[in-house]
């Protein structure tokens, strides 16, 4: 089973908590083929880079209006597929580091501060229900594409950079976890997939100013259609939504809850022998609360076996 968190090929991330949680943005990410099949003894090493611009999503209680965002985001992220109680099982870990401006009228005043730092780690541990058996490369090569479902686990871990006198922050100073189930159906050279999530926050008890911050669960949805033209080459339609995610400071609640739709595209292409490279590129649909911005991410990827 791949392993994809957001914004990743096979991890992909853009952990970054400005004046949103981090799953504001990493919610509304749109991952084609996160659980599609790969054997077993295969390892990914992954770097990522990001470009986000937009509307962000502030505390209603701030003094803060007309708040925009340009962000260049980095990963970097390995994961390896493995056995696990006779069924396929991966793990992941990445790191992003974040650079950009934030710009909006504090009390009427415009206002622009500028970022840049080390964001929260992820980690993600995934595992196949029915249709990926445990196989090594050349058992799989040979392998029937079928129906594959599974199940996984998202941790966000607070490493990021974060200061509590600040109302931006890279880091979101708090832990955040997402379990998710995903189907991913062959047809032929197309293939349809999708998941569902739910984002669960603790409390950010050091929130400008000492501050308690918390937030409501956060579900999320996603569908993908798309067509294989050869091994390693495919493209790929995106639609993903996101409800929930109410946030609070110190028990009052802010007007933020969200009900947003987006939509993308996804290609990826092989370059050389272990090699490969994907663009994606999505921007919001519907917009509730938070979420409306355009992402572009470009990915390389080195693929090698266990010997």
């Amino acid at each position: 089973m791949r392993h994809r968190p957001c914004r990743w090929a096979l991890i992909r991330d853009s952990a970054v908590g400005l004046l949103f949680p981090v799953a504001v943005a990493c919610a509304q990410e749109l991952e084609p083929r996160t659980y599609s099949p790969s054997p077993v003894g295969t390892h990914f090493l992954v770097g990522t880079w990001s470009y986000l611009s937009g509307d962000v999503l502030t505390d209603s209680s701030l003094p803060i209006t007309g708040v925009r965002a340009q962000f260049n985001l980095w990963s970097l992220a390995y994961v390896t597929t493995f056995g696990f109680l006779g069924h396929t099982a991966s793990l992941g870990l990445g790191l992003p580091f974040a650079r950009g401006n934030v710009s909006g009228d504090v009390v009427d005043s415009p206002t622009e501060v500028h970022r840049a730092g080390l964001g929260d780690m992820r980690l993600r541990f995934a595992f196949n229900l029915f249709g990926n058996p445990p196989l090594p490369p050349d058992a799989f090569a040979t392998h029937e594409p079928a129906t594959a479902a599974g199940t996984s686990l998202t941790i966000i871990v607070p490493t990021g950079q974060y200061d509590g006198s600040r109302l931006v922050n890279i880091g979101t100073n708090r832990w955040a976890f997402k379990p998710e189930f995903g189907v991913s159906q062959p047809l032929g050279n197309w293939f349809v997939d999708g998941s569902a999530g739910v984002w669960f926050f603790t409390a950010n008890n050091a929130f400008f100013n000492g501050k308690q911050r918390t937030q409501a669960p956060l579900m999320t949805f996603q569908i993908h259609g798309g067509y294989t033209f050869r091994p390693g080459l495919w493209l790929a339609g995106d639609l993903g939504y996101v409800s929930g995610g109410r946030t609070s400071t110190n028990g009052i609640e802010a007007q933020d809850r969200q009900a947003n739709v987006r939509y993308g595209v996804t290609v990826s292409a092989p370059i050389a022998r272990g090699w490969s490279t994907k663009l994606a590129l999505s921007h919001g649909l519907v917009t509730r609360a938070g979420g409306d911005f355009t992402s572009i991410t470009l990915t390389l990827q080195y693929r090698w076996f266990d010997r």
